[in-house]
């Protein structure tokens, strides 16, 4: 644990229901209570404590608390580096921990937001499917929400695939580009990424992809239940995760209160990686949308509470005076 800048910041390993060590961390103002709570759900082959500092800092010195976990595979947490036997577990994981930091007497009254980067985008949606009225409300960066078509592959390939899985689930056979080098405009950040031994470099091993996969056509279907209020913020020249998934997502979804930002020229990581001046108008408009929408949301939950309260003691009393 250390302090610097009114940021105090602190690690853990948890265990989840399967028995395996989760490393998990945490931004806190330093000072005060935070006006929030913020849940970060990172990409693929990423982790949170090293590639989103920068994000857990900057919305700590904004008054809000943020947690962060490394998925099964990913980051310092155990699994083979990469692979994700389940998507389920990942997303059951995330659950358990964070509705448990939610229900800490501490944290009862405060608002519950999620921040989803890439495949951490579709973890986002699949926890708010879980619980759909349990969590506040949804920042999705770039999110993995649709396979574009340029990149969806042929259903005999598909079908190969998924044969292969049954023997050889762990190799890493899946053929793709460096992603490192169409994600990350930021030179520097590259160079980071690359000697970062907690991120994942090799291949996309075979189920994991399979999962990908499967998740982003099953997530494709139900666009429309998604009802949460959100905002995605999505860079147009994103070569990663398409952006015209992130507007299907936009106009599928039965959310009242949606808002959809498309920046030009901007890449696929726009929080880490992303040209600094860049970082710092998507951070902005990141900061905006919370700034808004905590005390709206704080205000809604405490009338809907004292109405309950209310409703409760009419009840109450209406059933005594019938006695």
């Amino acid at each position: 644990a250390y302090e610097i800048g009114g940021v105090r910041y602190e690690e853990e390993f948890i265990l989840n229901s399967r028995g395996m060590k989760l490393f998990s961390c945490r931004w806190v103002p330093a000072n005060k209570e935070p006006k929030a709570l913020i849940f970060l759900c990172h990409g693929y082959a990423m982790e949170c404590s090293i590639s989103m500092k920068g994000t857990g800092n900057r919305l700590a010195k904004a008054g809000y608390g943020v947690y962060g976990m490394d998925y099964e595979g990913h980051g310092k947490s155990s699994g083979l580096h990469g692979y994700i036997p389940c998507f389920d577990d990942l997303v059951g994981d995330c659950s358990d921990h964070y509705t448990s930091i939610c229900e800490r007497k501490e944290n009862m009254k405060k608002l519950r937001i999620l921040l989803g980067e890439s495949m951490g985008g579709a973890v986002a949606l699949l926890l708010h499917r879980r619980k759909p009225t349990f969590w506040d409300g949804a920042v999705l960066v770039a999110p993995m929400c649709k396979i574009s078509d340029d990149l969806r592959p042929n259903p005999l390939v598909v079908n190969v695939l998924k044969k292969l899985c049954r023997i050889i689930p762990t190799w890493k056979i899946i053929p793709t580009k460096d992603i490192i080098d169409v994600a990350f405009r930021d030179l520097e950040v590259r160079e980071e990424i690359r000697s970062n031994p907690y991120c994942y470099k090799g291949r996309p091993r075979l189920q994991t992809g399979n999962q990908l996969m499967t998740v982003s056509l099953h997530l494709e279907q139900r666009l429309q239940e998604v009802s949460l209020p959100f905002l995605i913020v999505h860079g147009e020249d994103d070569k990663v995760t398409d952006p015209a998934a992130s507007k299907l997502l936009f106009e599928s979804a039965r959310s009242t209160d949606k808002i959809f930002k498309l920046y030009p020229g901007m890449w696929h990581a726009l929080t880490y990686g992303e040209l600094p001046e860049n970082t710092n108008i998507v951070f902005a408009d990141i900061l905006s949308w919370l700034n808004d929408r905590v005390p709206m949301r704080m205000m809604s939950r405490l009338e809907s509470e004292q109405k309950f309260e209310n409703d409760g003691l009419l009840k109450g009393s209406s059933s005594k005076d019938s006695l």
